[in-house]
């Protein structure tokens, strides 16, 4: 099981960190903050390079943590967060599947973040290493907690036209 939990750790948290950079650094094809902060605006989050920052932040800090297995549901949390924004705000018009930009993606983030984030990071860890336990009680409090603050983030939203 340890070696399991790992490779899903390693391929997720690199990549959802990645998906972060593109935001933060417009790295890997991504638009930065400036471009990103302008979508955001268009989504109706003012300031959008706030918000832009906010989830790119939480998508880079959120997969390594995932990535190197430290701080528990820490990690998994802060994406739980992240993709259930975009999910609801970017893709729920688009159906289920990708290719319609649907909520196919953000939906196995989420998914995968909420599995990690109950069953722990397992043995090859850094948690395990530092002898950081964390209960299941815990861990679903603290998912919970993240999936609350994403739809409160959501009530954030701005919905009149933005003017020039």
């Amino acid at each position: 099981m340890a070696q399991g939990l790992l490779v899903l750790r390693l391929i997720f948290g690199i990549v959802m960190a990645a998906h972060g950079a593109q935001k933060l650094f417009g790295w890997f094809g991504g638009y930065g903050l400036n471009g990103t902060g302008g979508y955001f605006e268009s989504l109706g989050f003012r300031p959008g390079r706030f918000f832009a920052f906010a989830a790119g932040a939480s998508e880079f800090a959120g997969g390594l943590l995932v990535a190197i297995g430290l701080f528990g549901p820490i990690g998994p949390a802060l994406v739980l967060a992240t993709m259930i924004v975009a999910a609801i705000t970017v893709h729920w018009k688009g159906g289920l599947f990708a290719n319609s930009n649907g909520i196919e993606l953000p939906l196995l983030y989420a998914a995968a973040a909420i599995a990690i984030g109950l069953t722990g990071p397992g043995a090859l860890s850094l948690d395990a290493l530092l002898r950081i336990d964390t209960s299941l009680a815990l861990n679903a409090a603290i998912l919970t907690a993240a999936a609350l603050g994403g739809f409160a983030n959501l009530a954030l939203r701005r919905h009149e036209p933005v003017t020039a």
